[in-house]
């Protein structure tokens, strides 16, 4: 059945409303603002139109040429404007329009329309593609983890194939494109043939994450499993008096432990985690964690201080070796040297070189290092947009690692070498 009628046209972005679902929609646009105040205040039914392009650098206001021509017929049931000045409509579909020709674009768009309704008496094949197709649509629901019981009712109390055809399209994750595809397809064989297609896909995605979630729970048992057997096997080695035979990993992280010069807090701490590390089973990812931490702690050159070359002259002749003019930089270095001569037990200085790439200041950075007879060490922060990649992560994260500081004296092998950040 087809009549013809003029409507308020309200252009939605990444919605569709199908007849016989109520739907909240936003509405910020001035014209479709005052589409939905002209609607109100007439007491009249709106139409539907979905935007065809829904890109940033879509029209802020789309005219007739950029919407598509099927939408749906809506009453507004509520119209409410939030502290933000958005105003939220609630709209029940009603039924399928397509526009014949726009009749007014200012202040609003206003359309003549012919309206579309399914008919009435269906045959046999329709019905058969009903009966298929509300099955499929309550097993998709079997398939979801939390299946909402209203959805359920609402699909075995619906008797019209083309509604039950709008209310399982309007439920499910479809493309916008698609959903309008749907919208459009007045035939209703047609309709419920590419709504099945569309829940069928669906269907096979719902039974593969149900069958990774199981084997996941599995595989999550077998680590549970192999965590109690390797727990009684060392529990049947200690009743054995195996435990201590050979050069077990705890023995020799205690023995590079001792032998690392760690300062008394640092050692009591290590010692601490290698407490853990016995306590723990050898499958758990807690083990891995305390493991890596330990080895990075022994491996710090904690005790390994390269003595320094004071010497002026000698910084001197290196920086007039290395750089050609750069006066005032290279003084105002060798100034520091005599500070730090005057001064051993102060901090050491930190200088700061400031330039566009490509003018030296890596190369100074050795220069230094040399003149001094220290070890040198490159941090490179491009890029780092995260504090923890300095100051290093927390251990709770899988894969945590210190940050770049503590890498580079690794790196360096010394306690003292010069860093370049």
């Amino acid at each position: 059945m087809a009549d013809e009628t003029e409507l308020l046209i309200l252009p939605a972005r990444d919605v569709v409303l199908y007849p016989g679902v109520v739907l909240p929609i936003a509405v910020s646009r001035p014209r479709s603002t005052a589409t939905a105040q002209e609607a109100v205040r007439l007491h009249s039914r709106i139409g539907l139109l979905l935007q065809k392009s829904a890109s940033p650098e879509s029209p802020e206001d789309p005219g007739p040429d950029d919407l598509y021509r099927v939408g749906t017929v809506a009453s507004v049931a509520r119209f409410v404007t939030a502290a933000d000045g958005v105003h939220h409509l609630i709209c029940q579909g009603e039924q399928r329009f397509e526009v014949r020709e726009f009749i007014a674009t200012d202040p609003v768009l206003k359309a003549r329309v012919t309206l579309h309704s399914d008919p009435e008496a269906v045959s046999p094949e329709v019905e058969a593609r009903a009966v298929y197709l509300r099955d499929r649509a309550l097993e998709a629901l079997r398939l979801l983890p939390q299946t909402p019981m209203e959805l359920v009712s609402t699909l075995q109390s619906v008797k019209g194939p083309g509604q039950l055809a709008d209310i399982v399209i309007s439920v499910m994750d479809a493309d916008v494109a698609e959903k309008q595809a749907i919208l459009e397809t007045f035939d209703l064989a047609a309709r419920l043939d590419r709504v099945i297609g569309v829940l069928a896909k669906r269907i096979e995605v719902l039974k593969l994450s149900r069958d990774i979630g199981e084997k996941t729970r599995t595989a999550l048992t077998e680590r549970q499993k192999e965590a109690v057997l390797r727990e009684q096997l060392r529990q049947i080695r200690r009743e054995l008096g195996e435990e201590g035979e050979g050069p077990s990993e705890v023995k020799e992280l205690a023995e590079a432990i001792e032998s690392a010069g760690m300062p008394q807090e640092a050692k009591e701490h290590a010692v601490r985690e290698l407490r853990r590390l016995e306590r723990m089973p050898d499958g758990s990812g807690e083990h891995s964690m305390v493991r890596t931490y330990l080895d990075w702690l022994v491996a710090l050159p904690w005790s390994k201080l390269d003595p320094e070359n004071l010497d002026i002259e000698s910084g001197r002749r290196v920086l007039d070796a290395d750089h050609f003019g750069l006066e005032k930089v290279k003084r105002r270095i060798l100034e520091f040297l005599a500070v730090r001569k005057l001064n051993p037990q102060g901090r050491s200085p930190i200088l700061c070189f400031v330039g566009p790439p490509g003018v030296g200041k890596t190369s100074l950075g050795q220069s230094i290092a040399r003149a001094l007879g220290l070890e040198f060490a490159r941090v490179s922060l491009g890029g780092v947009h995260d504090e923890a990649e300095i100051r290093g992560h927390r251990r709770t994260y899988l894969g945590a690692l210190p940050g770049n500081i503590i890498q580079a004296l690794r790196r360096a092998g010394t306690r003292n070498p010069v860093l370049m950040l």
